[in-house]
């Protein structure tokens, strides 16, 4: 059985097979591409908790950052998480091979990364009371936007 292609085909190549002419997704996907980075990142006869310690790692950091917030630790356990983050935005950038830390291109798994860490990060340092961070227009932003007028 013959199989019909939908979509737009040039000529025959050397082959006898059409190639696409296209750069639309085709009408069925036959399987999905891997992640820049996702491979392995110990070797395949590693046991599998060493084949991904990138993201056990991240995990691990988070998951003692949510136990001290839990603990009523707030400030250092998001701090934690903030920096969890961030370290996994670095290992990202770093190693070649990061195993399901990978989900994304490159660029876009450190942008998403960093860009959370950091946030939690800062979050953290201006939480009431008493702020380690405090930025000055930040108050006067508030009171512009809410008068009592």
């Amino acid at each position: 059985m013959e199989e019909t292609v939908r979509d737009a085909i040039s000529a025959p190549d050397a082959e006898g097979v059409p190639r696409r002419t296209t750069r639309r997704f085709p009408l069925f996907t036959r399987d999905t591409a891997r992640p820049e980075g996702g491979g392995r990142a110990a070797p395949g006869d590693a046991p599998a908790p060493a084949r991904q310690w990138p993201i056990l790692a991240v995990l691990g950091v988070v998951g003692l950052g949510l136990l001290l917030t839990a603990f009523d630790a707030f400030r250092y356990g998001t701090l934690l998480i903030g920096c969890a983050l961030v370290a996994g935005a670095v290992l990202r950038w770093v190693l070649p091979d990061v195993g399901m830390l990978a989900v994304r291109s490159r660029f876009t798994d450190i942008v998403t990364y960093g860009g959370l860490g950091l946030a939690i990060v800062l979050l953290a340092l201006m939480v009431q009371p008493h702020p380690w961070l405090q930025i000055p227009f930040l108050k006067d932003t508030l009171h512009f936007t809410v008068s009592s007028t």
